[in-house]
């Protein structure tokens, strides 16, 4: 039998351990592990060893420059090419790549956003690279780059990328997770976070993409009437994949495989020419790099396959968004802390675990809306399976049994039967995890060993995201130990049992299993004390609040200047964004809507006043009441179109009413002007040819 070519392919493209074996000299490479697995400080007498390494592993699979990728506050990536070449005469040159190279770059700082943080004539930046994440090679129609996954920060310090705020925050939890393990007398281990982001997308037919300047210039339909049927049958989800999909998929596949990104699986979306990508889970820096390069490789290779991959988070209303859902967990020591363990004190871990991220979540629900809070999710949060913008927790029934006994508080029994179950000395029921429904209205879901974050949107970076989580957690983590560490060890259990009554008392708020698209539970949030913080601005308020920049200041993530900067530069962001949509509309409206619609208003009206001429009265009633409604649609349009050129001078939200308000208009007039004369590809194409 022959060996399978996706083993021989897997990681090829990847500067892993099995390459530095290869190409380094046994101590360096047992040096650069010691930095990558246990995060010691990088020994910079083995730079230059590693660096030429890296140049001849990458130079022998046709790279030709080299690049500092790195990841700033744009929501993207970013990098510069180098060429290792440099000449030594005329007509000669050598092939050069140092350790400072590698370890340092130099890009420019002030044309990325930065909040105030570096102005036009303050241009220095630095790149610092991660050792921590491999090194690629970038593969592209002429030639391939090597890719060195970097840090960035600005000449004083701050830091200007999503990357170094995430590592801060691994820090915090790894700190967490030992002091918390250590009250269950473990102290041997590694902390790792780990992260499995589910990646949704829209594919459609370039030739439509093309002709849609509101896809263009703002990833989402501005116009369009849904069709009779889009996703009402629900014959799309799972469905069988159309062999030009599924040669799309392969090929990025391959691509993926070949960088050493785990993908798993592959399936058809909700939504007609939806569809969604999973990788394995990974630990959660180079999950994050991974979710980067596989946007941009399917970007890429949609484009090869006359295809446009969409990743915003609504490109077409009425029907399915598209989320980026973010399954988190914690290990320590190989261990699964969010895994219900078999014994009293693994289930006491799990339960302590559980009971940090409660409290986590509760606290600072307005901060994780506020990691979610870009302007593509203003269309998608609160339908079509993604969840709303109040922050809850879905535990599931079981294992909301599971807590409310525990916090009953009494040794009777419970009115179901049960009595309370005492941490530490009883073993929990057992919890499979296909044990409850899932609810895909909850924002944040316990789903058997990890939790899913389903808010995020789909075109979103996951570092800031997992940054925020990471955070509260750890804070969360350090309170509980710092009380549990106290009690007397023949007390330890009656402790910790009273630690998490005291959690699930003051923080069981955030649980709920019900419809989160309910009016019911809007109101319920609200008597319960839940933000709900619908708009974006809303959402990004608390970044600037006292207690949150104290927060993360104490924790040692973020400086409030940093912090500052990122609530600008989002903001910002919002306002181009809207105001950019703003401006396509009104340009799309009047100089390819109005002419269309004018056009067949004028074939109505002159074919009545031939009618007319021609003594026919047949049929003249029927094209009298369309070209009525025209005429006032075009009425309509026109003063519509006014409102948003005025709307375009205020602020945000009046933009976004003013072009949802012209919209309707616009749709409406969709179904009434003839298919041939329609300026834009509609839905029906768009959807379903492809």
């Amino acid at each position: 039998m022959n060996k399978c070519t996706v083993n021989v392919e897997y990681g090829v493209d990847l500067f892993n351990e099995t390459v530095m074996r290869e190409y380094l000299a046994k101590d360096t490479v047992e040096t650069l592990l010691r930095t990558v697995n246990e995060h010691v400080p990088l020994d910079p007498a083995i730079a230059n060893d590693v660096a030429h390494a890296m140049k001849q592993w990458a130079m022998e699979r046709g790279a030709t420059h080299f690049t500092h990728w790195f990841q700033p506050l744009t929501g993207s990536t970013a990098e510069k090419h180098d060429a290792f070449f440099e000449p030594t005469g005329v007509g000669q040159t050598i092939a050069r790549f140092s350790g400072k190279n590698l370890i340092v770059g130099e890009p420019d700082a002030s044309s990325f956003p930065s909040g105030g943080l570096r102005c036009t004539f303050e241009a220095r930046g630095y790149t610092a690279w991660d050792v921590t994440s491999p090194a690629f090679i970038k593969r592209h129609g002429n030639g391939a780059t090597l890719c060195i996954p970097t840090v960035f920060c600005s000449y004083t310090g701050e830091v200007l990328d999503q990357k170094t705020p995430l590592l801060r925050s691994q820090q915090a939890m790894s700190k967490a997770v030992h002091k918390l393990m250590a009250c269950f007398g473990q102290t041997v281990g590694h902390a790792v976070v780990t992260l499995g982001a589910e990646q949704e997308y829209f594919l459609i037919d370039k030739k439509y993409y093309l002709r849609r300047p509101d896809l263009v210039q703002c990833g989402r339909t501005l116009f369009g009437a849904p069709p009779a049927r889009h996703q009402q049958l629900e014959d799309h989800y799972f469905g069988s994949i159309r062999p030009r999909v599924l040669a799309f998929m392969e090929e990025v596949e391959r691509e993926l495989w070949r960088l050493g990104i785990p993908a798993k699986t592959r399936h058809n979306e909700v939504a007609p020419a939806q569809f969604e990508l999973a990788p394995m889970f990974e630990e959660l820096n180079l999950a994050v790099d991974h979710n980067m390069i596989t946007m941009e490789v399917m970007r890429n290779v949609a484009d090869r396959h006359g295809l446009v991959c969409l990743l915003h988070e609504k490109p077409f209303a009425g029907v399915n968004g598209s989320g980026k859902h973010n399954n988190w967990s914690v290990s320590f020591a190989g261990r699964n802390l969010l895994d219900p363990g078999s014994n009293p004190q693994d289930n006491a871990i799990f339960l302590a675990t559980l009971a940090s991220v409660i409290r986590a979540v509760d606290l600072h629900a307005d901060m994780l809306r506020s990691s979610t809070a870009i302007a593509g999710n203003e269309h998608r949060l609160g339908a079509n399976e993604a969840p709303p913008s109040i922050i809850s927790i879905f535990l599931g029934q079981e294992l909301t049994q599971v807590i409310e006994r525990i916090g009953s508080g009494k040794s009777t029994q419970t009115e179901t039967g049960e009595a309370q179950l005492r941490i530490g000395v009883d073993t929990l029921p057992p919890l499979p995890r296909d044990s409850s429904d899932r609810n895909r209205t909850s924002s944040f879901a316990f789903t058997g060993n990890k939790f899913e974050f389903r808010m995020p949107g789909s075109s979103q970076n996951c570092a800031s995201i997992c940054m925020i989580l990471n955070t509260i957690v750890a804070e969360s983590m350090q309170s509980i130990a710092g009380v549990i560490a106290k009690l007397p060890k023949e007390r330890f259990n009656e402790g910790l049992q009273k630690v998490i009554q005291g959690v699930i008392r003051d923080h069981g708020r955030v649980i709920f299993n019900g419809d989160g698209y309910s009016e019911a539970w809007a109101q319920e949030a609200a008597r319960r004390g839940l933000p709900n913080l619908r708009s974006t601005p809303e959402a990004l308020a608390p970044m600037l609040e006292k207690k949150n920049l104290d927060f993360f200041d104490r924790m040692g993530v973020l400086k409030p200047a940093e912090m500052q900067s990122r609530y600008d530069v989002f903001m910002e962001a919002f306002e181009r964004k809207t105001t950019i949509e703003g401006k396509v509309a009104l340009e799309l409206a009047r100089s390819m809507i109005e002419p269309a619609v004018t056009a067949e208003f004028g074939v109505l009206t002159k074919a009545l006043a031939n009618a007319k001429a021609a003594g026919v009265a047949a049929g003249t009633s029927a094209i009298r009441g369309v070209a009525e409604t025209l005429g006032n649609g075009l009425d309509a349009l026109h003063d519509r179109c006014e409102a948003l050129e005025a709307a375009l001078k205020r602020k945000p939200a009046d933009v976004m009413k003013a072009m949802g308000d012209l919209r309707a208009v616009v749709d409406r007039l969709e179904l009434d002007v003839d298919d041939a004369r329609w300026p834009l590809p509609k839905y029906s194409a768009m959807l379903f040819d492809y």
